[in-house]
């Protein structure tokens, strides 16, 4: 039996937190089992759904395995630093779970707007090169992409929980499109510097204004 792998990621754009890409490994053929449980893409679910689900999907899944990256490896890689980008980061994560789940075919959600160059740069990575390998954007229609969102969200989601149990406040979503997170950033930039991405703009813009502030006080 054929063994199809799906692989997407949740949190590429909060200014808190990790961002994680999931994979998950199925019997070509699952996709109607995958189906009749609701899988679709885990934007369009609500958290408690998500919850339900992923229980089902790890009990039809082959396999699977979620690679969370921290904000300071992100950083790493927005920096330019090691001939890196967010694009090549996640590629050459999704090349590792890839690599792990030994499919034989994966499809992946693409992060970058050029498909060509990015399965280019993903291939280089993977071991298997007779494996097929499917790039599309939005690729959640797949079921087995729909599902490694699903498990990719809700561990995003279990982080955020983590560090508000941690810190003892909300953070709101982590976006800086959502109120709450921007008052968390603003009073609480320099207090917990590993939770920021410190190359997003926002970020920046806080140390900026405090500098300001300082030259100004002085």
């Amino acid at each position: 039996m054929s063994l199809v792998a799906g692989i997407d990621e949740a949190g590429r754009g909060p200014i808190v937190g990790s961002l994680f890409i999931a994979g998950a490994l199925f019997e070509e053929g699952d996709e109607g089992r995958l189906r009749s449980l609701g899988v679709k893409d885990s934007k369009l679910l609500t958290h408690k759904k998500r919850v339900q689900i992923e229980k089902q999907i790890l009990k039809i899944a082959k396999n699977y395995k979620i690679v969370e990256i921290k904000p300071a490896e992100i950083d790493h890689a927005v920096g330019g630093h090691d001939g890196l980008n967010l694009n090549w980061l996640e590629a050459r994560k999704t090349a590792e779970i890839i690599n792990f789940l030994n499919p034989d075919k994966a499809i992946v959600d693409c992060p970058s707007p050029n498909i060509k160059a990015y399965a280019n740069y993903l291939r280089k990575f993977i071991n298997n090169q007779n494996m097929e390998l499917i790039l599309d954007h939005k690729a959640e229609k797949y079921e087995p992409v729909a599902a490694a969102s699903i498990l990719a969200k809700v561990a995003r989601e279990e982080e955020v929980e983590k560090i508000e149990k941690k810190i003892g406040q909300k953070i709101g979503t982590g976006y800086m499109s959502n109120p709450q997170c921007q008052k968390f950033v603003k009073e609480n930039f320099d207090k917990y510097p590993k939770l920021f991405r410190k190359s997003w703009m926002p970020y920046k813009k806080q140390v900026e204004e405090k500098e300001q502030k300082k030259i100004d006080e002085y």
